[in-house]
């Protein structure tokens, strides 16, 4: 590999934690301390929500449209949740990465498991997964948010101990204890694999 591609070359981080344990959150003060870095704009087959723009938030397209593509094997990976469809492009990824650019893709356990089977070895990739301090606290995290009735709650709780499980997938774990020193431990595993991988 030439200096150059070696200099170019940017990053995939694939961030996963069960809902409520704060990666919007982290990835939204990463993007802002690092305006250089970006983040994948999934493609959905549901119906936006209001304040959500096509191409910002979500790719927004029909259901045939998606089973088109992902018959074209045009996603990294992707999911059917609750009666819709979600998927990474893959060549937007692809793209980002070889122009020089840190991508996050924040996806659960199982788009996790996709992505490590289909992306290879050619372009570097990191895995992390962000861990709530315990599952009180995050029952806590879903209850003082306000959004999920409590079997809602008790459903995503049950969910997140089978995702935890599966953190000795990953790379790296982070504890979400307090928000800023979390945002701090993941931005320093990417600047550390930038750095390793810039020496290589």
């Amino acid at each position: 590999m030439s200096n150059k591609t070696r200099q170019t070359q940017g990053l995939l981080v694939v961030l996963s934690a069960p809902s409520g344990c704060g990666k919007t959150s982290v990835v939204e003060r990463l993007l802002i301390r690092h305006q250089d870095w970006m983040r994948s704009v999934s493609t959905t087959t549901r119906s936006p929500r209001l304040g959500e723009e096509n191409g910002t938030h979500y790719h927004f397209i029909s259901k045939e449209s998606f089973e088109l593509e992902k018959g074209r094997d045009t996603f990294l990976e992707w999911a059917e949740i609750y009666g819709q469809y979600y998927g990474t492009p893959r060549q937007h990824v692809i793209d980002a990465v070889d122009s020089g650019k840190v991508m996050i893709l924040t996806i659960d356990v199982q788009g996790t498991k996709q992505i490590k089977e289909s992306w290879g070895t050619e372009r570097p990739m990191i895995s992390v997964f962000l861990l709530p301090p315990s599952v009180k606290a995050l029952r806590e995290r879903l209850t003082n948010r306000n959004t999920e009735t409590p079997e809602e709650i008790e459903r995503r709780i049950m969910i997140a101990q089978d995702e935890i499980k599966a953190a000795t997938l990953y790379e790296k774990t982070v504890i979400n204890q307090n928000l800023d020193q979390a945002v701090l431990e993941v931005e320093s595993i990417i600047l550390n694999e930038l750095k390793k991988r810039s020496e290589k």
